[in-house]
């Protein structure tokens, strides 16, 4: 049996649907920067940083995509010359005929996204975001439609948004009854004549949607109803509560001590000379864990109010830091930020491999691009007084 093709816009939709970007923040910038969404692809690598060595990487290699967690852009540009790193970067995947995808805060909060990664690394179990992410509103549509026109009204229904409800579309449910009218005088009735008592088989069709499609579906639905007035009527649905993402990770692991839990921590990531930097008591009990891949002081408050024991970020500053800590809180634990998010690499490569098996190859990228790259060598490396 032939191996099935797998063209660009194959792997943008199936990544885009792990990782949605309509679920990205405002300011970033994610989804397809390079490449023909028509094109072939073959073998996909993945990265944390669009660097011009992770590009030379991926060309060596062959890759038709390469996809990475960090934006080649996030600033406006008038330009991608070669004299410039990113243009380099943009140069040498375009010669090698790779396109470039990204995967940023959308893949940030997802399920199966960096921060859970991160917690999977480190051992932790019964995890939970820090900060959930409310779950979409809903509605719910309710239109009586004559029986022999149901079929095409749930079916405009369908095509302007409603009827989508986890991983299927075009669900909704109808019941059999019959339609009561009476057309007055000024009506153009599809069904009957004025001043006649009219009773019509009717089916009362209903489908959720979300709310933000509310006019577009609504609208679809009087376009395609036969009647010159439907009755419907749109509910708005009781708060679903909380979907399974969300921003960090919170989770438990084996008692163990502060210590003992950064060696483990060390162990986990990829080694780097940033290494991994602890705030608190060696022998401090670790049983609850909170963390959050790539820069996570923007949660210290949050994270300050929940039962961990220990907080696992990068990027920490020293006065948040030391503020932080200096009102008993949970420990900290600063790692480099490429270590961090490098651990949903793997993770990203086995979901693929999951749903196309050998189809496309893949591979993760060797190329360490974390900016700290060696630390003097010292015979005591404990702090020291100044001079």
């Amino acid at each position: 049996m032939p191996t099935p093709e797998r063209t660009l816009q194959d792997v943008v939709d199936l990544l885009h649907g792990w990782y949605p970007p309509a679920t990205a923040e405002d300011w970033d910038a994610v989804g397809l920067v390079l490449g023909d969404p028509s094109a072939r692809v073959g073998k996909v690598m993945f990265a944390v940083d669009p660097t011009e060595a992770v590009a030379v990487e991926a060309a060596a290699w062959g890759a038709d995509l390469l996809v990475v967690h960090h934006p080649l852009f996030l600033k406006p540009v008038h330009g991608v010359a070669a004299t410039t790193p990113k243009g380099r970067t943009l140069a040498t995947l375009a010669r090698a005929g790779c396109a470039l995808l990204t995967a940023h805060t959308n893949a940030d909060q997802a399920a199966g996204g960096v921060s859970e990664a991160m917690a999977h690394a480190l051992g932790l179990s019964d995890l939970a975001p820090i900060l959930p992410t409310p779950a979409t509103p809903l509605d719910k549509l309710t239109v009586f439609v004559p029986a022999d026109a149901a079929q095409v009204v749930r079916a405009t229904l369908a095509e302007a948004g409603a009827g989508r409800i986890g991983d299927y579309d075009h669900a909704s449910f109808s019941t059999p009854g019959h339609g009561r009218f009476r057309p007055q005088p000024g009506a153009h009735p599809a069904i009957g004549e004025v001043g006649v008592p009219e009773v019509v088989e009717e089916e009362r069709v209903e489908v959720v949607l979300e709310r933000r499609l509310r006019s577009r579906v609504v609208a679809a639905m009087l376009r395609a109803h036969p009647y010159e007035e439907p009755a419907y009527d749109v509910l708005e649905l009781a708060d679903p509560g909380l979907a399974s993402g969300g921003t960090g990770r919170i989770g438990t692991v084996p008692r163990t001590t502060l210590g003992e839990f950064a060696d483990t921590v060390a162990a986990a990531l990829p080694r780097t000379a940033h290494g991994v930097r602890v705030a608190g008591d060696p022998d401090r009990p670790v049983r609850r864990v909170a963390l959050c891949g790539g820069a996570g002081d923007f949660l210290l408050d949050t994270v300050a109010g929940t039962d961990a024991d220990v907080y696992v970020t990068s990027d920490l500053r020293h006065h948040p830091a030391a503020e932080f800590t200096e009102r008993g809180g949970p420990a900290l634990v600063d790692v480099a930020h490429w270590a961090a998010e490098w651990t949903w690499l793997p993770v990203v490569e086995g979901r693929l491999k999951e749903a196309w098996g050998d189809t496309v190859g893949t591979k993760v990228s060797t190329t360490c691009t974390d900016p700290w790259t060696f630390r003097p060598s010292e015979q005591n490396n404990e702090p020291r007084s100044p001079r």
